[in-house]
């Protein structure tokens, strides 16, 4: 059974439209051919998040997201995925985008990530975007 949690960590943040925000996910996860599993999103801060990729990625970085693959079934969807709400915001007045438009962009990069899709190389890259905005254009709301 899909369980989708929405926490925060050391940031004052809750997500809007929670409810919605899980068909969405649940919906994309199911047209990718898998079950949505045990699924927590964590909201956090720039420092938060970098800790996190330092000690558990060795990456000494700032960024939006990190994603970590708690799948045991091959057929189901399991993970954490952390993002730092500071970063998606920073993105967002850069892009000249909504701070939404940005947070759901992360949110759905990370789940295609638990989907199979990566994104370093230019062609992979491509097609996690193309999925990203396939599924973007998918919200109901």
């Amino acid at each position: 059974m899909a369980n989708i949690q929405f926490y925060s960590e050391e940031i004052s943040f809750v997500l809007k439209q929670k409810e919605k925000t899980r068909q969405w996910i649940k919906a994309a996860i199911k047209e990718e051919g898998f079950r949505a599993g045990h699924i927590n999103f964590i909201f956090c801060n720039d420092e938060y998040l970098h800790k996190i990729n330092v000690q558990y990625l060795d990456h000494d970085t700032y960024t939006d997201i990190v994603t970590f693959d708690n799948s045991e079934d091959e057929e189901r969807i399991d993970g954490d995925l952390f993002i730092s709400v500071e970063r998606t915001n920073e993105n967002a007045k850069q892009l000249g985008i909504s701070e939404t438009d940005e947070l759901h962009r992360v949110m759905i990069h990370g789940i295609m990530h638990l989907c199979g899709y990566l994104d370093k190389k230019p062609a992979d890259k491509s097609k996690m975007t193309e999925r990203e905005n396939y599924y973007l254009d998918k919200r109901i709301f």
